[in-house]
């Protein structure tokens, strides 16, 4: 009997879940006054810290006033799809001020990569910049920079883990390489120095900072706020878009397999969709959505597309996802996505970019 009242009520949590979903969510445009936004996070005092690709750090009010350029950063290398990337505040911000940043460094002469600091962020000012991480080796080109970041807490230490998700530049065949750090998920504390149960320490002539690697590029990065687990979602090249529980060690497959093909051409890459060693995704896109953005809401993933424009709900089920489609080409290319209070907040990729307010 009481198993009975206890599947019923399963029952009725999931048909009410799938009712609240069915609703169209309502938007609010707070402001469309952003410059190629691409990272979002929360401060305290309940203002939203923006980067913008092209180079520029603001606040955002919550009635949607823009501040003026927050000045310290340092010099940012703007090149195709690279610039001032993405932006993480510390748990602890009321007490240190700390904001993490990361962005393309370089020129033409000695190529480009990904560097990431930490700052003080005071009176729209940045200071005491430290840089934790400079990627390597540096490559030319503006592809497949990457790069979201994620401070998750620590069970054996005070600090914070700082994730670092990386892209393939592009270059394809390094992501295999563990001497360098393309197409990798690095891990640090969060004052730049490196967890000593990290993965690859004491591996010859593997970098120490790696925590998994196979990985071609990643723009979604969030924390699974039930299990504490890190996930995250990667292009595919035309098709094969992939979100991955993220595990130490790991090895996710970039270039020796995937669910995508070849552009243009649609000739195989690599030896096909399996291989033993290699790891499978947790769900995948084929079509391509071109995911970026990445968040957990109320037991599922939310998913931001650029290539369909819209907001992807992967629920899950048994041993995958039911995948549900929100706001398709009403606002344009999502960049980000992030959750706070229960409730959604959204970038758009343009000129005029916008943050929006998401409300189931």
């Amino acid at each position: 009997m009481a198993q009975r009242l206890c599947q019923r009520f399963l029952c009725c949590c999931l048909f009410l879940s799938s009712q609240l979903w069915a609703v169209s969510p309502q938007v609010e445009v707070l402001t469309d006054q952003l410059q190629r936004p691409w990272g979002l996070a929360f401060l305290p005092d309940g203002r939203f810290l923006v980067t913008e690709k092209t180079g520029q750090l603001r606040t955002v009010s919550p009635q949607g006033q823009v501040s003026a350029p927050i000045s310290g950063l340092p010099d940012i290398a703007v090149i195709g799809q690279g610039g001032l990337l993405d932006v993480a505040v510390h748990p602890q911000f009321a007490k240190n001020q700390w904001v993490y940043l990361s962005f393309v460094e370089g020129n033409a002469v000695r190529g480009y990569g990904v560097e990431v600091i930490r700052a003080r962020l005071v009176n729209q000012q940045l200071t005491g910049v430290e840089s934790l991480f400079v990627s390597w080796p540096k490559t030319k080109g503006g592809r497949h920079f990457g790069s979201r970041l994620l401070l998750t807490p620590s069970a054996e230490s005070e600090k914070h883990h700082l994730y670092i998700s990386l892209g393939d530049r592009g270059l394809r065949s390094p992501a295999q390489d563990l001497s360098n750090h393309i197409g990798a998920m690095i891990r640090l504390y969060d004052d730049g120095s490196i967890p000593a149960d990290n993965p690859f320490i004491g591996t010859a002539g593997a970098k120490p900072e790696i925590f998994s690697y196979g990985h071609r590029n990643i723009q979604g990065l969030a924390l699974h706020a039930d299990t504490g687990e890190v996930w995250l979602h990667e292009h595919g090249p035309q098709g094969g878009d992939e979100l991955n529980k993220i595990e130490a060690g790991k090895n996710y497959g970039w270039p020796v397999i995937t669910y995508g093909v070849n552009y243009g051409s649609g000739t195989k890459i690599g030896e096909g969709t399996h291989k033993i060693g290699m790891e499978q995704p947790r769900y995948q896109w084929t079509p391509s959505i071109a995911p970026s953005g990445l968040a957990y809401y109320q037991g599922s993933w939310l998913v931001g597309a650029l290539k369909f424009q819209l907001l992807a709900r992967l629920t899950p089920q048994q041993n995958t996802f039911v995948e549900t489609r929100f706001l398709q080409r009403q606002y344009g290319r999502i960049r980000d996505v992030r959750v706070l209070n229960r409730t959604v907040y959204l970038l758009t990729d343009a000129d005029k970019g916008r943050l929006l307010r998401v409300t189931f």
